[in-house]
């Protein structure tokens, strides 16, 4: 039988000196013991594989409501999608795989029903009461709100992955959570940033083209559908663009540590001038036409109207929540415990509660 030892040593054999190691975790924040035969990082990713609310993401909305096919992504397929290609990117880059795996799997367990449009709504609801970011409600869930294990609250994960949810940092993601070490994230939380741009932007493309919201006569003025002609070509090109750059940077940078890595001036994981440029009009592209598209703008006025709708429910009488929820308001601002209720909700559970609540022929 391999053992987490031999595991470990295979990491120091195999990995680069500046990949971070189980071994060398800043370690939980409550004590456990050891496992005897899964590193620090591969027991993570399995903690948050079994979690409710990676559960709950296949009925989450990516851009489209779970209801309008069978086909497009939702937050579990992208979540699925950008562990695959941040495992590639790690593997190439001799970095650690279960780490990159582990941060980019949680990365989005604190999204709201509905997309970014739920996320949206959220943060207005609470801009008195600390406001809303997807980010930082994952790393709510994974430190508070899981209720997995006896002795402690959350998944109790490793500083690592924490470290890696929090600093995660896109065009859509600013969770300013301030983290004990200073500085820049390890370069397989780096990765994950740009895996899930990376996968966002692919899938999407796919989508948008599998509903006919966008046409690929429209694609034409975009150069990197223009040089590739295939939604695989353009996600191959990004990705090996990706790798090759961080390489460069990692060598120009003189990077030998994980330290070096902290202390770098900008994140090494990057694409290049040229390909970055090109990536940027992508995604300008879905933007205007996609993602503000009449029918994705709907969608997004329901989501609305049902979060804005279900809060105010709430708030007005808390006592048509469930008991364990109501519960928590002994402790935490009912505000907030409110927020925390309907960001865990589904886009189905979402729809089922508001008829529940307001349509009369609707049994409760």
């Amino acid at each position: 039988m391999r053992d987490r030892k031999e595991y470990e040593a295979q990491e120091e054999r195999f990995l680069a000196t500046y990949a971070m190691k189980s071994a060398a975790s800043e370690g939980r924040e409550h004590k456990e013991q050891e496992h005897p035969y899964r590193t620090a990082f591969q027991r993570d990713r399995d903690r948050v594989i079994h979690s409710t609310a990676f559960r709950r993401l296949e009925y989450k909305t990516q851009v489209f409501v779970f209801h309008e096919g069978d086909h497009y992504r939702t937050r579990l397929t992208h979540t699925i999608e950008g562990a695959q290609i941040a495992r590639t990117i790690a593997r190439a880059l001799r970095l650690n795989e279960e780490l990159a795996e582990a941060t980019i799997l949680a990365h989005d367990l604190g999204h709201t029903p509905f997309g970014h449009s739920g996320q949206d709504v959220m943060n207005l609801l609470m801009k008195d009461h600390g406001g809303f970011e997807h980010n930082r409600q994952s790393l709510r869930i994974v430190t508070l709100l899981e209720h997995r294990y006896p002795k402690f609250p959350g998944l109790n994960l490793t500083y690592e992955v924490r470290e890696g949810i929090a600093k995660h940092a896109t065009p859509y993601d600013s969770p300013q959570v301030k983290f004990k070490k200073k500085g820049q994230p390890t370069l397989e939380a780096q990765i994950v940033d740009l895996a899930d741009e990376i996968a966002y932007c692919h899938h999407d493309l796919d989508d948008g083209l599998r509903s006919g919201l966008i046409t690929v006569e429209q694609l034409k003025a975009v150069d990197l559908w223009a040089e590739h002609q295939s939604v695989k070509a353009i996600l191959n090109h990004l990705v090996t663009d990706l790798v090759q750059t961080t390489e460069e940077n990692i060598a120009k940078d003189g990077i030998k540590t994980v330290e070096d890595v902290r202390k770098a001036p900008q994140k090494c994981v990057r694409l290049s001038s040229g390909t970055d440029k090109k990536n940027k009009q992508l995604k300008a592209f879905l933007y205007q036409n996609f993602y503000k598209h009449y029918r994705v703008e709907r969608m997004a006025s329901k989501a609305e109207k049902v979060l804005e709708d279900l809060f105010h429910a709430y708030l007005k009488n808390p006592k048509i929540l469930p008991k364990p929820v109501q519960e928590f308001m002994t402790e935490t601002p009912k505000e907030r415990v409110i927020c925390d209720y309907i960001a865990g909700m589904t886009d189905r559970f979402a729809l089922e509660e508001h008829a529940r609540l307001f349509d009369p022929a609707v049994k409760v």
